[in-house]
């Protein structure tokens, strides 16, 4: 007799030619605990919930008189916060009161104190590794420079459910915040049991994708207008000169690595540097100026090998180039870097 299993997840088997289920567990079941465990995992890759994130704190308690603390607190690609409030398996009846308090809250935290907040997460996680919060949030913003950057514009904060199921209470308000034009989403996250291993499905059930993808079609129009600021045209505009007249510099004195470059108003250029897939970028930014040497291959591990073979030889590349280098593996990330910068004093045209 077959048992039909409440399970949306199942495991092929081959040689039966038959799907079986993967057993449904709780959170509680594995020992997992809400802040030891599940915070740890989304605070640590965002990502999870969909969408690249860049977390900036957890056990956020910077509210004031009030003691209370927001599980974690992000930022989207926009540079809009995102509260997302954690609960192991039960979402309770009034995680969504909850997590609206924070958002109102968070609303009067200006650009200069979400980097203060962001340093301090990165002092404390990241201890020996010097992250400066920045230049980490410009290149998560896909480089641009922070004085083009707002940070929490408007009253567009957002608001992400975490649990395993959801009350009727609270799916019943969710969905009339979003009917009322507030960013909120509920994502179930379903642990499974595998053999000897707990497995974690992370899906959005509200909005719908389809309705999520609507709402940012309506919401296109805004989004556009945002990002294009007087300060943001002006850098544009002084990037592009200076990148005109270097590359005209170099084409005078027969320097030809640029030749088929054009200028750009963005932060950089890139050339080719003689190894494949390796890009030589120039980089103009507010306050640095500088060149770096950029692998990028399709493959995470090429690029760590180029890396580690050119390292080998740093003292003997430093002496040819005349100073110290900056080598970054970013065993976080796909790419590798090796750069140099020195400190630019603005977009002064004289």
């Amino acid at each position: 007799m077959h048992h039909i299993s409440s399970t949306n997840l199942f495991r092929i088997n081959a040689q039966t030619n038959r799907i079986e289920p993967i057993e449904t567990m709780t959170f509680q079941d594995a020992n997992f605990k809400e802040r030891e465990h599940i915070q740890e995992w989304i605070a640590h890759a965002p990502h999870v919930l969909g969408e690249p994130l860049l977390t900036i704190q957890k056990e956020f308690d910077g509210f004031g008189d009030t003691r209370e603390r927001l599980d974690l607190l992000a930022l989207d690609k926009e540079g809009q916060l995102v509260i997302i409030e954690l609960k192991r398996d039960d979402s309770g009846r009034d995680v969504t009161w909850q997590a609206l308090k924070y958002a109102s809250y968070s609303e009067s935290l200006t650009t200069d104190q979400i980097l203060r907040i962001y340093q301090d997460y990165l002092d404390k996680t990241y201890p020996t590794e010097h992250y400066n919060a920045s230049e980490q949030i410009s290149e998560f913003l896909d480089g641009a420079d922070m004085d083009e950057i707002i940070l929490n514009k408007g009253m567009n904060q957002r608001i992400i459910l975490v649990a395993a199921s959801f009350r009727k209470e609270v799916t019943s308000t969710v969905l009339w915040l979003l009917r009322k034009g507030i960013s909120i989403q509920c994502i179930k996250a379903a642990p499974y049991r595998y053999q000897n291993e707990v497995l974690v499905h992370f899906e959005q059930i509200i909005p719908t994708l389809e309705a999520k993808d609507m709402m940012i079609k309506l919401g296109a129009k805004d989004i556009e207008e945002t990002k294009h600021s007087a300060t943001k045209e002006h850098n544009e505009k002084i990037r592009y000169q200076y990148w005109t007249q270097l590359l005209n510099f170099f084409e005078k004195n027969n320097y030809h690595l640029f030749s088929n470059v054009s200028p750009s108003k963005y932060a950089y250029i890139a050339g080719p540097s003689g190894l494949s897939q390796c890009r030589l970028n120039l980089i103009l930014r507010k306050s640095k100026i500088g060149v770096e040497l950029y692998m990028s291959r399709d493959h995470v591990e090429e690029n760590k090998f180029v890396f580690d073979k050119m390292i080998q030889f740093k003292q003997e590349i430093e002496e040819s180039f005349g100073d110290a280098l900056t080598w970054e593996r970013l065993d976080d990330k796909k790419a590798c870097r090796i750069s140099y910068q020195i400190e630019f004093d603005n977009y002064h045209t004289d």
